[in-house]
This record gives C-alpha cells, structure tokens and sequence, in this order.
C-alpha cells in the first residue's frame, strides 16, 4: 500500500510553526532569548499534534516535520540545551504525546534537514556544523520517533570521486543513533542515483528516490530499474519523493515544483508497492488530498 506524505507546512489550514531570527534573538539577554525559544518550542509541539490530527483525520500517512521545530538549535552563538528552557518539561511532554499519537496511528514522521547540511564538503568547518546539526536532528528524532533523516549527496567540489569518498568517511564517523535514521537522496544538479546508490549499498544507508531529481538529471537509469535498485538498500519502509514540474517538462522552470500533482508523473512501477511517498507539491495539503483521489481512480 503506498502512504502518502505531506511535508512541513500548510496551504490553506491554520496550522503553523513558529521560527525566529539569530538577528532578533541577538539582541535579547540570555533570559530573554531561553523564554522566546521556550515559548516558540512549545507552540510547535502543539502545532504539531495539530498537523498529525488532521493527517490522521484525512488519511495521510506520513508527515515530514519541519527541521527548524527548534529554531536555531545548533546556531555557533545561539545554541541551547532544551532542558534550560522554562517550559522544557512541557515541551517534552507535548513532543511526547506527539510521539504516542503517531504510533498509535500508523503515521510515519520523517526528518529533511535543511541544504547547508554537507557531508561530502571539502571544508573541515562545513563539515563539523553539518554533524553539529545532524546530531541535533537524530535527537530530536529520539523524541518523536523519526525513523528518517534525509540528506543530499552535497556538491561535487570539482572531483565528484574525491567528494563521494568524504560523503563515506563522514557517514562512517557518525553516531549509531544517526546513523540507523540517515538516509541519502538524489538531487537535480549532481548526485544522481547511480552515483549514490554505491554509496548507500556500501554504507548501509538507504536512498530516498526523488523521481523529479531524476527526471531533471538523468543518468541512463530507467525509472522502474532505479526503484527496483532503491528498494533493495531499504531495510524498513522505503520512502519516495514525487513532484511535477512548473511549467512543462521542456520548459526553464522544470526544475521547480507545481502547485499539485500530475497524475501522469506518479510512476506507474510505484503502483503496488508498500513505500512512503512524500508529495512535494506548494500546495502541501491540498496537493495531497487531490494526489489521494487521483490514484484512487487510476486504480479502478
């Protein structure tokens, strides 16, 4: 049976998650700052007992939850312990009942950093803050019970070779609880699943298939082909991305996302298979709920 994903955000229900700026938070003493970020936590954790509810409600099976749930984390000047918060207790126990409501459900809840994670950098400083963050996410994904968090390759620094040889060095360092959860993803300017699947075979990590990153950056690999390689490195529920383009397939816009899905995109070696598959779509839940009707009368 495939699930599908709707990721971070809403379109037209009031459902949203809170952030804040290093700019603003700089200005606030310490006290000041831990009482912002307390606050902001705690409403996240509540909006996102909110965003499980309506997937459950609508028959969403995934939800990919935003990787800022804590803004700013991990930030060099910024950074703070989630027990110096006033509310921590609170927040725990909201993050909690998230995790509990989720498994009781069957809602699968997933984690995609944001780009500046880059594991094959050749700068030994990107490369700390991107562990610094990863191990910020695997943390977080402890509390709610994220068996996912998903990655790009990174750039390829003029030798993809050397670049993917660091992407395995990296990999190999990180700690178990992160690692169990990391996976990597194929991208529309460099890492295309041929180039990644070595690695993911080798590594032990499983590849997040984007078809539109394929479809954007080729690389002679057939669609069912690549799904039936993809499969084979997952040791859970394989988790997928579909997207349509903006525009046309020929046009300068292909490589950005629609408002909805066209059906024609949704790979027919998909249909049968028990994955995830997160809807990218700008118009999130929306774009979801239609994608549900549509597959529904394609398989008829």
């Amino acid at each position: 049976m495939i699930r599908l994903g709707l990721c971070c955000l809403f379109k037209q229900e009031d459902i949203r998650f809170r952030r804040t700026t290093a700019t603003f938070l700089s200005r606030k003493s310490m006290g000041e700052r831990l009482t912002r970020l307390s606050e902001i936590c705690l409403h996240n954790g509540h909006a996102l007992m909110q965003a499980l509810s309506f997937c459950y409600a609508h028959g969403i099976g995934a939800f990919r939850i935003n990787s800022q749930i804590f803004p700013l984390k991990t930030h060099p000047d910024l950074a703070y312990d989630l027990d110096d918060m006033p509310d921590a207790r609170d927040i725990r126990e909201c993050f909690h009942a998230c995790r509990v409501f989720a498994l009781k459900n069957n809602i699968r809840l997933t984690l995609h950093p944001d780009q500046f994670i880059l594991l094959s950098s050749n700068n030994p400083l990107v490369t700390c803050r991107s562990i610094e963050e990863l191990n910020y996410q695997a943390e977080f994904a402890e509390l709610v019970n994220a068996d996912v968090i998903n990655i790009h390759g990174g750039g390829a620094y003029g030798n993809k070779k050397d670049a993917l040889m660091r992407l395995r060095r990296n990999i190999e360092g990180l700690e178990p609880s992160l690692r169990s959860r990391l996976t990597l993803e194929n991208d529309d300017r460099v890492y295309t699943p041929d180039d990644l699947l070595p690695v993911c075979r080798d590594m032990g990590v499983p590849l997040v298939y984007d078809v539109h990153h394929h479809r954007c950056l080729p690389d002679g690999l057939g669609e069912k082909a690549t799904t039936e390689k993809v499969l084979s490195t997952w040791n859970r529920e394989p988790l997928f991305h579909v997207s349509s383009p903006l525009g046309t397939w020929n046009g300068s816009t292909l490589r950005k996302h629609d408002d909805f899905i066209d059906i024609r995109d949704f790979p027919s070696s998909w249909q049968g298979l028990d994955i995830t598959v997160d809807v990218e779509a700008k118009a999130k839940e929306l774009a979801v709920i239609k994608l549900m009707g549509d597959l529904r009368e394609f398989q008829r």
